[in-house]
């Protein structure tokens, strides 16, 4: 996988290897962290690995789309077939449950008073938190500075130690659910809707805002892994998210599950990557 340890990703490829293993008996899944340059380190190697179905990967959006837009990358799609999409997650701004910044309307007060000194963390350039920021800062007309992290525990790490002031996070990244006093407050979500786990959450778009960001995280493969290994592949995802006993662990650990074939999920690429690309031609966003 493309990122360090600790954030979404991370945590929903263990929590699916678990259970995978049950379902394809005799797998034996090792997580290997790839971190770096928006998940483009990782989608090299996958892309390279013996199609033989003992490589998988994961795959996240916007920036397995969004980051070739930007610039040249190593990676190339068409060497690449998803298997499966497990979570769409809303990204989210979210600050230390101390912080000055109590609603939306707060940050942004204060980012027009100092324009140019607040810091908002993403999980690197490209991102759907650094694509959320962008939207943000062209419908607010406010300037942030942007600070690129490695993957969604680092910018979590960063809000918590107050090393930023603001953590681009999607939801279901915050770890706050079933506890007294978390330690993170989420100021608004940009997904389409408020997620039924925390609907207390309001999103951009209600409050105003046409800001509209998800990361979707998948599973993908080698192009050219045969049809039967891959459909089996997916056929066992299907199975295990249809699950009691995973949709209670979906819970616990907070992923919003939109679960999709990978031939459906791919076939919404191209309309999800020329919307990226519309938003880098009104207002390219910069590292």
């Amino acid at each position: 996988m493309g990122f360090a340890p600790g954030g979404g990703t991370d945590v929903m490829l263990r929590a699916i290897a678990l259970f995978l293993a049950a379902e394809l008996p005799g797998a034996n899944f090792v997580i290997n962290n790839r971190p770096g340059a928006g998940g483009e380190t990782a989608y090299v190697v996958l892309q390279g690995a013996r199609p033989d179905g003992y490589t998988i990967g994961g795959l996240n959006t916007p920036g397995y789309l969004s980051v070739p837009i930007e610039r040249r990358v190593r990676y190339d799609r068409a060497r690449i077939r998803t298997i499966a999409r497990l979570v769409d997650d809303p990204t989210a701004f979210v600050v230390h449950r101390d912080s000055p910044y109590e609603t939306l309307a707060d940050l942004i007060a204060d980012a027009k008073r100092r324009p140019g000194e607040i810091s908002i963390g993403s999980s690197g350039v490209g991102t759907d938190d650094h694509l959320g920021l962008t939207l943000f800062q062209a419908a607010t007309g406010t300037d942030f500075i942007h600070a690129p992290y490695a993957g969604a525990a680092l910018v979590k790490n960063a809000v918590l130690a107050r090393h930023i002031d603001v953590a681009g996070l999607n939801l279901g990244e915050i770890g706050m659910l079933g506890q007294d006093k978390p330690a993170l407050r989420p100021l608004a979500g940009m997904g389409a809707h408020r997620w039924d786990l925390m609907p207390d959450v309001p999103t951009f778009r209600e409050l105003g805002y046409d800001v509209l960001m998800t990361s979707e995280r998948g599973i993908g493969a080698p192009r050219g892994v045969p049809d039967e290994i891959a459909l089996r592949l997916q056929e066992a995802i299907a199975r295990l998210v249809a699950k009691p006993e995973w949709e209670a662990k979906a819970r616990q650990l907070e992923l919003p599950m939109a679960y999709l074939p990978g031939a459906e999920w791919e076939a919404q690429m191209p309309a999800q990557e020329a919307r990226y690309r519309r938003i880098w031609e009104r207002t390219p966003w910069q590292p």
